[in-house]
């Protein structure tokens, strides 16, 4: 079967078959999926030793290690003992990962389809504990960027795994409709320990014995009291394209390509929907400190539009979140936000630093530039922050930021 990525690309199509005259030309990019059997797909985590990087994603803190996404191929480990300087300790081969959240010594990630827990208790001893099979069905949505089109024709999806993809160059000669593209993915199937702390692009995150997870259009709750044996309680659907999920104050602020949810978790085990903020088609993480939230909207590539700005929302009213101010920027990715300061990744235009004591009225204090940014942690010491396969620190001195270190993950 086949299967078109988006309503946006369906119209894109038909203007083009209709308005155009063939050529030899008029080729779309296509994704076709690279497979493995299933059986092989989840016998394939391995704990190895210390390797460079290939595509740097999402970062986490949890003690004094630092956990860095290697995009769909796992996690690399670093000892952050010494922030001068940082260690690889280890990497976790883990297929189709992109993200990770820690509680009590137990690591969880996504592997595709599937929910897997470490035990992390022991660095030189990491194990495999737990499997929990088929909760994350729309893994299959993320594609190359640039692919017009996803041909699944020769995918068996109760037998094999996408484990990647190949790009195309192909005349459609027919409509989507026609080639049966529209299928959607529902249709595929202290004492060390304590919880650790995620960026902005995060779709994992932990309160008390509850892990959430905002995976594409739904929002799934785990109860994981009993970490060999998590249990996956509920799975609803949250809203479109949801892409990051921020935890703060008995509320989830979700951010998606259209906007931001609102939900609360006064209750843990059972989030209930408040509000929807509507916004242009963007790719948005959330960070939110006291009665409002800031909100990047990044445009180009797959969130379908050019707007790059930091949208300020007032959420003193939860039920009624209104947008109070935006700044224009270059590229922004993730944000974080420390004390009076707001800390925004701007993609290669680097690493921005705000004043936020007059919210929504933000003063800009400080820009490291020259450097490629995509996520940030503050820290109550310093701030963590991953781009373009390098890991950066800086410390906080009264009213200046400071580069610690730059270290290369290649």
């Amino acid at each position: 079967m086949k299967r078109i990525l988006s309503l946006a690309s369906i119209l894109m199509f038909l203007i083009f078959v209709s308005c155009s005259e063939e050529t030899d030309e008029d080729l779309v990019s296509i994704a076709v999926p690279i497979t493995q059997s299933i059986a092989d797909f989840r016998a394939s985590v391995k704990i190895e030793q210390p390797r460079n990087i290939k595509e740097s994603g999402k970062i986490y803190s949890w003690n004094d290690y630092i956990f860095i996404n290697d995009k769909n191929e796992g996690v690399h480990i670093i000892d952050n003992t010494d922030p001068y300087s940082p260690v690889k300790v280890k990497f976790l081969y883990i297929p189709r990962n992109m993200d990770i959240a820690i509680k009590d010594f137990k690591l969880y990630a996504d592997s595709g389809m599937d929910l897997v827990v470490f035990d992390i208790s022991d660095m030189n001893n990491i194990r495999e504990t737990t499997r929990i099979k088929d909760v994350f069905p729309a893994y299959i949505e993320t594609v190359p960027d640039g692919a017009f089109y996803v041909d699944f024709e020769n995918f068996n999806p109760e037998e094999e795994v996408i484990v990647g993809y190949h790009m195309e160059k192909r005349k459609i000669e027919q409509t989507p409709i026609e080639l049966g593209w529209m299928e959607t993915a529902s249709n595929f199937a202290s004492d060390g320990g304590s919880t650790g702390q995620g960026g902005s692009m995060a779709r994992f995150s932990i309160k008390e014995n509850y892990l959430y997870v905002a995976d594409q259009e739904s929002l799934s709750v785990f109860d994981i009291s009993n970490a060999a044996d998590p249990n996956r309680i509920s799975s609803e659907y949250a809203g479109w394209r949801i892409e990051t999920i921020f935890n703060y104050e008995d509320h989830l602020y979700l951010g998606s390509a259209t906007g931001m949810f609102i939900y609360s978790i006064e209750d843990p085990a059972s989030p209930h929907y408040v509000s929807f903020l509507q916004h242009v088609l963007g790719c948005d993480p959330v960070v939110v400190k006291d009665d409002f939230a800031y909100v990047t909207i990044r445009g180009g590539n797959e969130c379908e539009q050019n707007f790059n700005q930091l949208d300020i929302v007032d959420i003193s009213d939860k039920q009624n979140p209104v947008i109070s101010n935006s700044y224009e920027m270059n590229n922004p990715y993730g944000l974080g936000i420390k004390d009076d300061w707001l800390f925004v990744c701007d993609g290669d235009a680097g690493l921005k630093v705000f004043d936020i004591k007059n919210t929504p009225n933000l003063e800009q204090v400080d820009h490291f530039s020259n450097i490629n940014t995509y996520d940030v942690i503050p820290l109550d010491d310093k701030l963590l922050m991953v781009g373009d396969n390098m890991l950066y620190q800086y410390s906080y001195k009264g009213k200046e930021v400071n580069l610690i270190s730059s270290f290369a993950l290649n």
